[in-house]
Parts: structure tokens; C-alpha cells; sequence
């Protein structure tokens, strides 16, 4: 099941909304930014565009009207990667038009394959890795007398953009704070510790100050990411300690964090996420494959006993919590039987939605490096149209139970497909359709869901309860 525009999950790619900020100076050059990718990259736009900003530059809603394009991209899938490459060359058409605009390719693709950007987009003028931020303002005013691409690629252990914000780049309802960059775990088919770098937390005080500029702002959720987030540690503060800290910082009334890896995910978490109010009940919880020998075979360093019995805590302790997945298929070696048992974990958890993704050899990691991608095309297909089907059938029971029931829903803004509606989020993420005149962004509503289908609520506002 790919996830709708209005999905509870973060699309593969964000164009710049109206709610971009336009306080720079009105002189200044305009800059457009698409966004490929997880909600690390969505952050990572945020803060760039609070960075230009006060370097000078203005938003741009439309390519045509801009004098930077960035394409902020993903490097964790090959089709992610294609569909970068044809965005660049349309977009290069601006280039042709105006010559004086600059075009660029950053984030983990441009750490990813470095100079190769440039065999396969050669209209680029800029290629910037995730930890070359800071250096944006200095290499946009250099690309204009530039000959040759500029590229800055250079991993830094220490880069955590400690002082920046995305408050002044976000949309002004949900805020996202980076908590953790790069990681350790090193899974045989993962590209991103080679383009994150190394694992290092942000330090508490700074990720405090970063929630209260949200809160400052008007926000009213913030959601905590990091590559595997609940690994956060900085000296003796665990993620719990810090996700309760987050919890009760005034003004913020929904905290959310993504992705935990179940290796790390202690009781202490769970008590948190049950005993805060603030914190929403939901969690993406990544299992990849329901075999423990696929498990094995990709270092993910658990079970599915492990993994079983964090979704067993977990609703335990949270009995309406909604829980979300990842599922990679069709990895090196993958058997039937493996396939099979992917698909009994599905039926046993009874996941509230699913990224669903066929396997594609990333190069530089050991997979690539060291196994043979022997499952063929067809065969990966074929299973992943079966983990869709089954996925879909549960999401339309999960998802049809919300029906008669009052949902707390934070609006974030029109709806992508029907701009005459609003779309919102329940606590447990997943979006709701409502009329034009629920209210307004940053509200929150009480409503009563009428309709449903896998993957969207629907349903009418009714009077706040007591």
C-alpha cells in the first residue's frame, strides 16, 4: 500500500507550501526547495530555509519565480533515486530559460554517489552533502562565478547543527526536531550510515531550546527524529528521560518521535509514551521481515519473538496505541517460506499501515558488497503485491473500526487532493478529511468519524467534550 497524498506517513516529496516564511528582505533571491524522502530530510529542509533566510534569501513556491532550486533527496531506494534525476532535468529547463539560476542536488543522494551527480545531471551546479549545511549561504554566492560544480560532501562526526532552527521554514503546526544524526547499526541492506556518517545525539538543552523556538512560534506538535531515535543517549540522559522533558515543555501539545529501532526500545519508553499525555499514542516500529533468518542475515540484531514482544508491551500498557511498520521484500537469499512468514507476522500484529518496499542493491553497503540479489524481479513483485493486498485488507478493518468513535484531530491544512477540504491527524496518525470550515491550521477539533477507508478518516466536527 503506497501511501496516499493524505497519508498519516510522510510522502516521498514535499514542494514548498504557502506557509513557507516571507520575512526575509524583499530584495533578496528567491529559493525553491523540493523534498524527497523521510522526515529527517523534511527537517534538514526547515532548517535550510531558516538558514538562507537569514542569509537573505525568499521563499519560492514555484520553480518558475525562483533563482535557487534545490532538490533536497533520498538515497535509501533506486527508484527514489531515478525519480531525483528526471525532477533535475525538467527542473534544469529553468536554467535554460534564466540563466543566471542556480540548480543544486543535496542531502544523501549527493553523499551518496558525490561527483557521479554530475554524469547523470549534468545541468547541476551545486552537489551538498547532509553535514554541509552551514556552507550553503558561501557556496550559492560562489556557483554563479563557478566554471565547474561545486561539491561539498565531507561528513563531519561532529555536525549536529547545534544553534540552527526549523521553526522559521515549517509550516507553523507540526515542528520537527533532529535529536540524532547518522547511525551505528549498520543493517546489511541500509545506505545511511555511509551517507549520515556516524551516530551523535544532540545535546538536551539544545533540543529543549530548539521545542521551546517551536512552541515560541505557534507550533503546536513537534515530532523527534533520529535514524534509530530511541538509541538517543548524551551522558546520562537515556531518550526516555528525554522524551518526558520534551513532553512537559509548555505550549507543545503533542509530542511524536520516528524511527525507533526495537533493539533499543526499553520499558522505560513505553512508560513514557503511557504515562505523558502529550506524547501520541503511535508508534513506527520498522520489523523489515517476519523471517529470523532474513533478520539474521540482514544484522537487524532481533527476533521476531523480540520484536513480538514489544508490540505485546506496548499495548499492554497502551491498549488503542496505533503501530506502524516497514517491510522490505524479496531480500538476497529470500525463500518462500521466508515470504510466508512475513506474511503470518502481518496477520498476527495486525499493523494499523505498512511502508512496503521490494529489495534493490544499494551500492556500498555489505549486501551490495558481499550477497547476491538472487530473488528475481518478477518473484519480488509478486510478494510485495501480496504483502500490499494483505496490508490493505487490515488497514481497511483497522482503519473501519475508528468509525462512530471521537477523535482529538490536530488540522494541519488543505487536503493535497481536494483543496476544498481540510486534513487533520488523530493522536494515533492517521489523517482525517473534514469540511472547509472545521477551522483552522494548528486547531484542534473534536470529531466524530463518519466513513473510512485504508488509509483516510473522514468525519464532522462536534462540540468539544468536557
Amino acid at each position: 500500500m503506497s501511501p496516499p497524498t493524505d497519508s498519516p506517513l510522510v510522502p516521498l516529496r514535499r514542494r514548498p507550501t504557502a506557509a513557507a516564511p516571507e520575512a526575509a528582505a524583499a530584495t533578496g533571491p528567491r529559493i525553491y526547495i523540493e523534498t524527497y524522502g523521510c522526515q529527517m530530510n523534511v527537517a534538514d529542509t526547515d532548517l535550510i530555509r531558516g538558514l538562507l533566510g537569514d542569509a537573505g534569501y525568499r521563499p519560492a513556491t514555484d520553480p518558475a519565480t525562483a533563482d535557487v532550486i534545490l532538490i533536497n533527496t533520498c538515497a535509501v531506494r533506486e527508484r527514489a533515486a531515478d525519480r531525483v534525476f528526471a525532477r533535475a532535468r525538467e527542473l534544469a529547463a529553468h536554467k535554460r530559460r534564466r540563466r543566471h539560476v542556480t540548480l543544486g542536488i543535496i542531502g544523501c543522494l549527493a553523499e551518496h554517489l558525490k561527483e557521479g551527480i554530475t554524469e547523470r545531471a549534468p545541468d547541476v551546479d551545486l552537489v551538498v552533502g547532509p553535514d554541509s549545511y552551514r556552507r550553503l549561504p558561501a557556496l550559492l554566492a560562489d556557483a554563479g562565478d563557478a566554471t565547474d560544480p561545486l561539491i561539498d560532501v565531507r561528513l563531519d562526526r561532529r555536525e549536529t547543527y547545534e544553534g540552527l532552527s526549523g521553526a522559521s521554514g515549517g509550516d507553523g503546526v507540526s515542528g520537527f526536531v533532529t535529536i540524532q544524526r547518522g547511525c551505528d547499526k549498520m543493517c546489511t541492506f541500509c545506505v545511511v550510515p555511509l551517507v549520515r556518517g556516524r551516530e551523535r545525539g544532540v545535546p538536551p538543552r539544545e533540543v529543549l531550546r530548539q521545542v521551546r523556538a517551536f512552541a515560541d512560534a505557534g507550533y503546536r506538535e513537534v515530532v523527534l527524529l533520529g535514524q534509530t531515535v530511541n538509541s538517543y543517549r548524551y551522558d546520562d540522559v537515556s531518550f526516555a528521560d528525554l522524551l518526558r522533558a520534551v513532553a512537559r515543555v509548555p505550549g507543545i501539545e503533542r509530542v511524536r518521535f520516528t524511527s525507533p529501532y526495537p533493539v533499543d526500545f526499553t520499558d522505560d519508553v513505553i512508560a513514557a509514551i503511557a504515562q505523558e499525555p502529550t506524547v501520541c499514542k503511535h508508534v513506527h516500529l520498522p520489523v523489515q521481515s517476519g523471517s529470523d533468518r532474513i533478520l539474521a542475515s540482514m544484522r537487524r540484531n532481533y527476533t521476531v519473538a523480540t520484536f513480538r514482544r514489544i508490540v505485546d508491551a506496548l499495548r499492554a500498557a497502551i491498549p488503542d496505541i496505533a503501530i506502524t511498520t516497514d517491510i522490505l521484500t524479496g531480500y538476497c537469499g529470500e525463500t518462500d517460506a521466508d515470504h510466508a512468514d512475513t506474511l503470518a507476522l502481518m496477520r498476527e500484529v495486525r499493523f494499523d499501515s505498512a511502508f512496503m518496499f521490494l529489495y534493490s542493491e544499494r551500492a556500498g553497503t555489505y549486501a551490495a558488497r558481499r550477497l547476491a540479489d538472487d530473488v528475481p524481479l518478477e518473484v519480488k513483485k509478486a510478494r510485495l503485491q501480496q504483502i500490499i493486498a494483505l496490508q490493505e485488507q487490515i488497514s481497511t478493518e483497522r482503519f473501519a473500526a475508528r468509525i462512530g468513535r471521537i477523535e482529538r484531530v490536530l488540522i494541519h491544512g488543505r487536503s493535497k487532493r481536494r483543496p476544498d477540504q481540510l486534513v487533520g491527524r488523530t493522536d494515533g496518525f492517521k489523517a482525517v478529511i473534514l469540511p472547509a470550515d472545521a477551522g483552522r491550521p494548528g486547531d484542534f477539533v473534536d470529531v466524530l468519524i463518519e466513513r473510512a477507508t485504508m488509509a483516510t478518516l473522514f468525519g464532522r466536527v462536534v462540540p468539544a467534550r468536557a
